[in-house]
């Protein structure tokens, strides 16, 4: 038999068991962390129609205020956090982050009036500062470039997932009322989300290793084969790219208008998550209906059900075509169209498969969209594009709830809040998105028209 086909089989063998073995061994654990990091920093959305509001007399432009000053500490510390990251290594700091908001959602089982609230949310923004965006460096330190479509979707499935699980956990916690210590069931629920971020933050510190070549799970080949693979994909970004530096993450084009295409999605995503479960509370007066605060959560968990396959099979399909312009651009068109009209529906029913619609969209484009910072930057500039990116486009995460609050309360008929006008604001912002993504392509196709690659969109692009 040929030696180089032996030697292709052999290689194919072991890039399959590695690929394998990471999806099983890490990628659920950093999805878990994920997981409560979602719930944690949403938690506020399920405590506020469910008693939260009537104990400390917020209206909903207070809620939306303290939901969103989260991200004023979160965008403050971003990009030093992720740089920090990069320095000391993903282990101690992804285990330090998590310790550090684990004890501020703590703190907010005591919570007494709107300024204690608006001030813990800031301060558990400035303690989560850093995780997302070292959770994606992180797996992409990991895993070669073809591979990081299908991993990122299987890591990006805890967002949708924190709410179908999370969501009834919430309202089963929050009718605890009284269980533990006189609590009422919203702070119940604040404790209980908490906890887990310590203990698991505590075990990451054991659990996770800063890179391939520490991995004692990993057999001398596949560590062989994954290094080699990696620092060849680096070297060729570094002589082809130059983007190394911190400097030049910050002057590079691409990653300004990644930023920007990424703040339409999470405008649409956050308005979603803080707002649904008041949205549902709303059913009542519109449609007649009534749902006690554990259906109430069953139902803010419809839409993240087909979400969740749509991620993933969407995800599947760009790494079985290679990633289109078009697996992110169609998402967002969609998201676009689907959201200002779920309020028009007429029906509890219409108006919940709507909106799935719109879910389906946000986390289709979400975990494509990640791959490509990492496609033309490396080493420190990795870090720090990466950071930029999630911080600009978490700006989203500040003005989408708080507008949304603010426009509702604006806009209410008598005491009951409108969120039809908030709701075309997302719209518009996400077909924003589309529009930048499609630019992004076609600065591609003119680059490569005149051979200037290295300054167009990232070379994934089609």
């Amino acid at each position: 038999m040929d030696t180089t086909t032996k030697v292709g089989v052999t290689q194919s063998v072991v890039e399959k068991s590695t690929i394998r073995k990471i999806s099983i061994r890490l990628v659920p654990f950093v999805a878990l962390m994920f997981f409560i990091n979602y719930l944690d920093r949403t938690a506020i959305g399920f405590a506020a129609p469910n008693g939260m509001n009537d104990d400390l007399g917020l209206s909903l432009a207070q809620v939306g205020f303290a939901s969103g000053v989260f991200f004023i500490g979160y965008i403050l510390l971003e990009v030093p956090s992720n740089l920090a990251l990069h320095r000391f290594g993903a282990r101690r700091w992804l285990a330090r982050i998590m310790v550090s908001w684990g004890i501020v959602a703590f703190l907010f089982t005591f919570v007494q009036n709107f300024e204690q609230l608006a001030a813990l949310r800031f301060v558990l923004g400035v303690a989560e500062a850093g995780f997302f965006p070292g959770a994606i460096l992180f797996l992409s330190l990991w895993v070669p470039a073809r591979h990081r479509s299908k991993i990122l979707a299987l890591f990006y499935l805890a967002q949708p997932l924190t709410t179908v699980i999370g969501a009834p956990l919430a309202g089963a916690l929050i009718q605890q009322h009284g269980v533990f210590f006189g609590l009422e069931g919203w702070r119940f629920m604040f404790l209980c989300v908490s906890v887990p971020a310590i203990i698991v933050g505590v075990i990451a510190w054991y659990y996770l290793k800063d890179k391939p070549s520490e991995a004692k799970w990993l057999t001398s080949d596949e560590r062989t084969w994954l290094t080699a693979e990696l620092e060849g994909e680096r070297a060729v970004t570094e002589k082809s790219n130059k983007h190394v530096g911190i400097g030049s993450a910050f002057k590079s084009g691409r990653v300004w208008m990644l930023a920007f295409i990424y703040f339409g999605f999470i405008y649409g995503l956050y308005s979603l998550a803080f707002f649904l479960p008041t949205i549902i509370a709303g059913f009542q007066e519109l449609y007649g209906t009534e749902y006690g605060i554990f259906e109430k959560g069953l139902i803010t968990a419809i839409p993240y059900v087909p979400a969740a396959i749509v991620l993933y099979l969407w995800s599947r399909d760009a790494t079985r075509r290679g990633l289109k312009t078009w697996h992110i651009a169609v998402p967002a068109v969609v998201g676009a169209v689907s959201i200002p009209f779920a309020l028009y529906a007429g029906s509890p029913v219409l108006t919940i498969a709507i909106i799935a619609v719109t879910a389906s969209a946000i986390f289709a484009a979400l975990p494509n969209f990640w791959t490509l910072p990492t496609q033309f930057l490396t080493g420190a500039a990795a870090a720090a594009g990466i950071a930029l990116i999630n911080t600009v486009g978490n700006i989203a995460g500040f003005s989408a709830p708080y507008i949304t609050g603010a426009v509702a309360d604006w806009t209410k008929v008598g005491d009951t809040p409108q969120f039809q006008v908030p709701m075309f604001i997302v719209g518009g912002f996400m077909l924003l998105s589309a529009v930048l993504m499609l630019i992004l392509a076609r600065q591609r196709k003119a680059a490569d028209a005149l051979g200037t690659s290295n300054l167009a969109a990232p070379t994934v692009l089609k």
